[in-house]
């Protein structure tokens, strides 16, 4: 995040999806490798060993390197994937996010609850609002996000958001600037891509009660 909350425009390295054929930031794309058993595996901090295949952070891109077996084409060899890829994918994904709104949780930059999100907001500390896609459009609308772009996350379920928070569940968390914000946001904006008909969803809701 930049000062006053904004994100920072990052130009990293390119990679090529192997779905759509297209060259976009890394960041914007999750990168596989075949493991020592010549399995597909999701590398989601790109630290693993091997040549990485790259794939759009979109489920029907990554729906589509799976069903047309693009990744024995990019491998150049014969690979097995396992069940349910994409379902898995996104389930560690979202989990990363937790883990690091976690972190970022135990550093003071996240906060939960409604009046602690607005009493951030009116400070001019909120540098992202989060809300839960299942939440209640009316009461969603009562806080809004920060001016300007990657500044308010809506993929992930109540459940889930409470899992970081240590509760049963939670509707409203914001994160002040930081690393750990940055990371929450670039990986939060991956778990969107795979559940796109979320994210419809819940931008149908949040114009309809706006």
């Amino acid at each position: 995040m930049a000062r006053g909350g904004k994100a920072r425009e990052r130009d990293g390295p390119e990679r090529r999806c192997i779905a759509t054929g297209q060259s976009q930031p890394a960041s914007g794309l999750i990168r596989f490798v075949v493991d020592p058993q010549g399995q597909i595996v999701p590398d989601l901090q790109g630290k693993l060993p091997g040549r990485g295949i790259w794939v759009a952070a979109d489920r029907d891109a990554l729906a589509r390197a799976v069903a047309r077996k693009l990744f024995a084409r990019a491998a150049r060899a014969t690979v097995s994937l396992p069940e349910g890829l994409v379902d898995l994918t996104e389930a560690l994904l979202a989990r990363r996010v937790l883990d690091l709104l976690s972190l970022a949780r135990k550093a003071g930059l996240a906060v939960a609850g409604y009046e602690k999100c607005r009493d951030l907001a009116q400070r001019g500390e909120m540098a992202v609002l989060i809300q839960a896609h299942d939440g209640s459009a009316r009461g969603k609308t009562k806080l809004r996000p920060p001016e300007g772009a990657n500044t308010h996350i809506n993929c992930l379920s109540a459940q889930e958001l409470g899992f970081a928070f240590g509760r049963e569940h939670v509707i409203h968390a914001a994160l002040r600037s930081g690393g750990l914000s940055e990371a929450v946001v670039q990986e939060a904006a991956r778990v969107a891509g795979l559940r796109k008909e979320i994210g419809r969803n819940a931008a149908g809701e949040d114009k309809t009660n706006a």
